[in-house]
């Protein structure tokens, strides 16, 4: 059975990720938002985050191996994001990234011993194959350019969210997740810099987004995942990455019947219900 808080920290973060996708979703491509809201959580958050460090936390030579591995598969994570976004829209993208949690579940019985049920790895396939056929919707042949980095940025997610899972035996406190999470986040946005800098000539993106939206998508993406690695404490990380997932069937019915985008809906629709039936499996 999941535990109240892990619950509760996993709904809270499918809140802030549905939060700030329907923010991203209105911003210019040009403005690259992700740049932005990444130096925002660093600006918000990387004060508290680093106190928690440096003052709660008890570093030990496996948490530094933990926050290194972390830090750059999460730099890969982002590179591979960018560039994917560079041949393709978030349609299809995005629920092929967030397709990791069979990485994950294997990766944990491999290295941290943990084990799911079979009815538990069916529920993840299942969820899997509707994210599949998600991306497929969102996306057409010309797509295809963009699967590569996709693909990378998909086993990146596996790696950092195996190693996050690792590193919460030594951070106790939320405030040392949160510092924790900016870590990566700030390698990953020089890592960003540099890429725009070596892409386009210019240390910063283009244009720029609006204050408030970079305050809510600053607090959002940081808060959001911290409490995603919360919710491992008590949860095997594939089935706290899969739930998570329930952000993206949430974004997809707003989009539908609120914004009223009718583009493929019964098939998106009939994607999401898959991906729900494969979230109570997990859940039962």
């Amino acid at each position: 059975m999941m535990e109240n808080s892990a619950v509760l920290a996993v709904a809270a973060s499918v809140v802030m990720h549905v939060t700030w996708n329907l923010i991203a979703r209105h911003q210019s491509r040009d403005a690259y938002p992700l740049w932005w809201v990444l130096l925002a959580h660093l600006v918000l958050l990387g004060p508290w985050g680093a106190y928690s460090l440096v003052n709660k936390v008890q570093w030990t030579p496996a948490l530094v191996q933990w926050v290194l591995i972390s830090a750059s598969a999460n730099v890969v994570y982002f590179i591979g994001l960018r560039r994917a976004y560079e041949h393709a829209p978030v349609a299809f993208v995005y629920p092929l990234v967030r397709s990791s949690p069979v990485l994950i579940a294997l990766w944990s019985m491999l290295f941290l011993g943990e084990t799911l049920g079979a009815f538990a790895w069916s529920g993840i396939l299942l969820s899997v194959v509707g994210l599949v056929v998600l991306a497929r919707v969102g996306g057409s042949a010309q797509d295809s350019r963009a699967l590569p980095w996709a693909m990378l940025a998909m086993f990146a997610t596996s790696i950092y969210s195996l190693t996050d899972r690792a590193a919460t035996a030594h951070i106790p406190g939320f405030g040392g997740l949160v510092g924790f999470v900016s870590i990566g986040y700030l390698a990953s946005w020089l890592a960003l810099t540099i890429d725009l800098r070596r892409t386009t000539g210019s240390w910063r993106p283009r244009a720029r987004i609006g204050l408030p939206v970079a305050v809510v998508g600053g607090l959002c993406i940081g808060l959001a995942y911290a409490l995603v690695i919360h919710a491992m404490r008590s949860m095997p990380a594939a089935i706290v990455v899969a739930f998570t997932n329930a952000g993206i069937v949430l974004a997809s019915l707003i989009s539908i019947f609120v914004f009223n985008e009718r583009f493929a809906w019964r098939a998106r629709a009939a994607a999401a219900f898959i991906i729900c039936a494969g979230l109570l499996m997990i859940a039962s």
